[in-house]
């Protein structure tokens, strides 16, 4: 069960083998923290219920708290602007959906281009960190073209800036990767090279719990 996965996360993250006095676990959040995003989850969820019709807060908050290391997660889509908030169930898993549901894509995220190798194909003017590399150090998974798609199906997203959603690998293969807005009441799905970035373009991302 999901539930108990996360539950045996969180044992293991709190009896960890003996280490010396400077190590620390960095994928847990506060007592503080903990109180502070369970608050701000539950103020958004409450505030679009739309976007989670048939779901129910405390039910939400149980996984939370039997999940340690999926809040830190939540925490830094939080930090970075992203807004988290629930979508959805996934039906045979049980699994509640969180997407970053900010109105522009996430300031704290911009300015990155797609991956370690666009990044490393840049022979000036490098940008200080890639999408892809970011997601995985958060514990998170781009939207794809798919659930991005969804995501505009619940408001009015990127009307401003730009996303980089997941690119298909034999696209990547030949150089670029794909990015999405919304303009003029349309979503559009558009490319780039990999190694390009923008002060107005980050990335949504989404996490299962």
């Amino acid at each position: 069960m999901i539930f108990r996965r996360c539950v045996d996360e969180s044992v293991r993250m709190h009896n960890p083998p003996p280490m010396n006095s400077t190590t620390t676990n960095k994928k847990a959040v506060s007592s503080k923290q903990r109180e502070e995003l369970l608050r701000t989850l539950r103020d958004r969820f409450e505030k679009n219920m739309d976007r989670h019709k048939g779901l129910e807060w405390a039910k939400v908050q149980s996984k939370l708290e039997a999940c340690v290391e999926k809040l830190w997660s939540l925490n830094e889509m939080e930090k970075t602007g992203g807004e988290p908030d629930v979508v959805g169930r996934d039906k045979k898993t049980g699994e509640y959906i969180f997407f970053d549901c900010s109105a522009e894509s996430p300031e704290g995220r911009r300015s990155v281009c797609y991956d370690r190798l666009g990044l490393e194909s840049r022979k000036e003017h490098k940008p200080k960190n890639n999408a892809l590399d970011m997601a995985a150090a958060m514990g998170i998974e781009l939207l794809t073209e798919q659930e991005y798609q969804e995501l505009q199906q619940l408001g009015n997203f990127d009307t401003k800036t730009s996303s980089w959603v997941k690119t298909p690998p034999d696209m990547r293969k030949l150089g670029g990767a794909l990015y999405c807005d919304r303009r003029y009441g349309r979503v559009f799905v558009g490319h780039n090279g990999a190694q390009s970035y923008y002060s107005a373009r980050a990335f949504r991302g989404s996490l299962r719990i």
